[in-house]
């Protein structure tokens, strides 16, 4: 070895990097570098800095102590001192101190915080919430959480089945928040700040950094289905059940990659063109980033602020003009096609994939419109012709986009539902986070139950004479003996049934059917979920999740399926790692524990480098920290 390379190595290895690491950064063979240090030709000396190095805790000896703690304060409380002047109001919170620790159960959570705070966790945390003096500050809270989303401890119970002690150590404390403490200091956090302006600001920051994607808004509804017996919840139809049931629907508005902005909740809804322009629209005037001035819209009468995509349910004419009114194009399916276009029509395009890449689809376009009644409005409409000759029809009011792009933005809303599954299955979006409910505004308009149940036997009796009609047409050919007595009862029994039926039909018309909540009796009036604790965990879970899709990104370098890249994150959080601080040099070393197999390792290696080139401090100790294999 050249002695540059000697030096080199033993500086490297005097700061406590393992023989890996230091060999990736001299750019040697790592049986080299072993071989070297073995034989003596690089000496392999501790810093001064470090010495404790080789003197962190065990598993077994955290165990031993956290079991010992649970005789005096509770399991894990080693901080007792901390915890009594926090207790009588000495202290406002506890100072967060990393421990030297091996082997730490889910400390590959730490690789995730970096991505945590760039995606908004801390920010504004002084603005928008506040606790009273205690141990656990607000900090401390949203750190608790957002780790919890990236290692898919689904609901605050989830931590009793890991040690306190070891989640502590990964936060910079003794101990995780008991699971009651933890929800306490939800509720007071959501009671007395704003988590709803907190998401809002933290959506228009997200759209500021990517203004491109924010120019492509995907909005669904999504119904969280409620099983308690404490709400009223109106009934709505679950598309994934096929099932009317009780619940909340959830307006998520997302972009082409998946990435959510926020989400609007709704106990009572008349659908997804209700929530688009009395909540979501007028968030998004003052959000979206580069729309065009007033003058610049008046001079080009196509021009459009944004776009927002959604499915077949907002295909009307009345929500597109609307929206068109405010300059906002749309895109959507076409409802009822019934024409085939020509197939020498349709041409190959090449049709750019949002996040990058393209793809091929055989596509036509014409200028046509969108009808209701005598109003029509002006729309693109862009056909694809698949392999088996169905011909999906997307229709656009934003007239001054490509064919291409049309078709590009329409077909990637699998993105959302991709979306709405994965939240479901890992982040537990559904999970109800806080029990108890509240009253829905009287004002409001819902079904009337009596308008419903006239509805319900206008249909029954609109079954029984098609019953009967079906009989008669049996006996329509016979006219001799018993065959035409029962046929002219069936003529008779049909009769009565219509007479019933059109009496149904005028009592129902005289109905009203959609009345004020004040009007109801008090065991039929709706209620809603308590919401601000959901709003609170909702916003986090959207971070992490964005937090879990940028480190997926930087993934992708290394492995090409985003699938298997996701999945290795997922196995970085809940991995071991061990957890060394440097008071003097003022850093933070993070050493996780070797993934499943040599191309994993490659890839996370590569990706933990990357987290270090950040220089990323620690929010409250400031101290850099440094990711590495073990």
């Amino acid at each position: 070895m050249k002695p540059e390379n000697v030096a080199l190595c033993e500086q490297h290895l005097a700061c406590g990097k393992n023989i890996s690491a230091v060999a990736r950064a001299v750019d040697l063979n790592q049986s080299t570098l072993r071989k070297a240090v073995k034989r003596g030709a690089v000496q392999k000396t501790s810093s001064p800095s470090h010495p404790e190095t080789d003197q962190g805790s065990t598993k077994t000896q955290r165990s031993r102590a956290d079991a010992e703690a649970s005789n005096g304060m509770g399991t894990a409380c080693t901080r007792s001192d901390e915890r009594i002047a926090a207790a009588i109001g000495l202290a406002e919170s506890a100072t967060t101190r990393f421990e030297h620790s091996h082997d730490v159960l889910m400390g590959g959570l730490l690789a995730g915080l970096p991505a945590l705070c760039s995606n908004g966790l801390l920010k504004g945390i002084t603005s928008y919430f506040r606790l009273p003096d205690g141990f656990y500050s607000c900090l401390h809270i949203l750190l608790t959480l957002g780790f919890m989303a990236l290692g898919r401890i689904r609901r605050p119970e989830g931590l009793r089945h890991i040690p306190p002690g070891e989640i502590g150590k990964v936060i910079g404390l003794d101990r995780a928040p008991e699971v009651r403490t933890l929800r306490e200091k939800i509720s007071k956090m959501a009671s007395s700040g704003n988590p709803e302006r907190w998401m809002k600001e933290l959506s228009k920051s997200w759209m500021q950094d990517d203004p491109e994607e924010a120019g492509y808004l995907y909005v669904d509804g999504h119904v969280r289905v409620y099983c308690g017996d404490k709400a009223l919840l109106p009934r709505r139809f679950v598309s994934r059940d096929r099932l009317c049931l009780r619940g909340t629907t959830d307006y998520w508005v997302n972009d082409a990659l998946g990435r959510p902005f926020f989400v609007v909740s709704k106990a009572v809804t008349d659908g997804l063109a209700d929530a688009l322009l009395t909540d979501i629209v007028p968030l998004l005037l003052t959000s979206v980033p580069r729309q065009p001035s007033k003058e610049e819209l008046e001079a080009d009468p196509l021009l459009h602020r944004f776009v927002v995509v959604f499915d077949r349910e907002g295909a009307n004419y009345s929500l597109l003009s609307a929206l068109w009114d405010k300059r906002i194009g749309a895109v959507t399916y076409r409802k009822n096609v019934k024409d085939l276009w020509s197939e020498d029509t349709f041409s190959k395009t090449e049709v750019p994939v949002p996040g990058g890449g393209c793809t091929w689809m055989k596509l036509a376009m014409r200028q046509t419109t969108l009808s209701a009644g005598n109003a029509c409005i002006p729309v693109t409409e862009v056909r694809r012709l698949t392999k088996t000759g169905h011909q999906t029809a997307v229709i656009s009011t934003a007239r001054i986009l490509d064919t291409p792009v049309i078709a590009g933005r329409m077909f990637s809303r699998w993105c959302q539902e991709n979306f709405f599954a994965y939240m479901m299955q890992h982040y537990d979006i559904d999970g109800l986070v806080q029990y108890g409910v509240g009253a829905v505004p009287g004002t409001l308009l819902v079904v009337s139950p009596v308008w419903r149940e006239l509805d319900k036997e206008v249909k029954k009796a609109l079954q029984k004479v098609r019953k009967f009609a079906a009989l008669l047409g049996m006996h329509k050919s016979l006219d001799e003996g018993d065959d035409i007595q029962k046929k002219a009862e069936y003529v008779q029994d049909m009769q009565a049934a219509q007479l019933e039926l059109e009496q149904l039909r005028t009592k129902r018309k005289q109905t009203k059917r959609k009345v004020t909540i004040d009007s109801l009796a008090e065991n039929q009036r709706p209620t809603q979920l308590l919401p601000l604790n959901k709003q609170l965990t909702d916003t986090v879970k959207m971070i992490a999740y964005r937090a879990e899709t940028a480190m997926v990104v930087i993934l992708r370098r290394h492995l090409n399926n985003e699938e298997e890249a996701r999945a290795l994150i997922r196995e970085l959080f809940v991995s071991c790692a061990d957890i060394e601080p440097d008071d003097l040099a003022h850093t933070l070393t993070v050493r996780i524990h070797r993934m499943a197999s040599p191309a994993h390792d490659k890839a996370v290696g590569a990706l933990l480098d990357d987290l270090t080139k950040l220089e990323f401090c620690h929010p409250e100790t400031g101290a850099k920290m440094i990711f590495a294999l073990v």
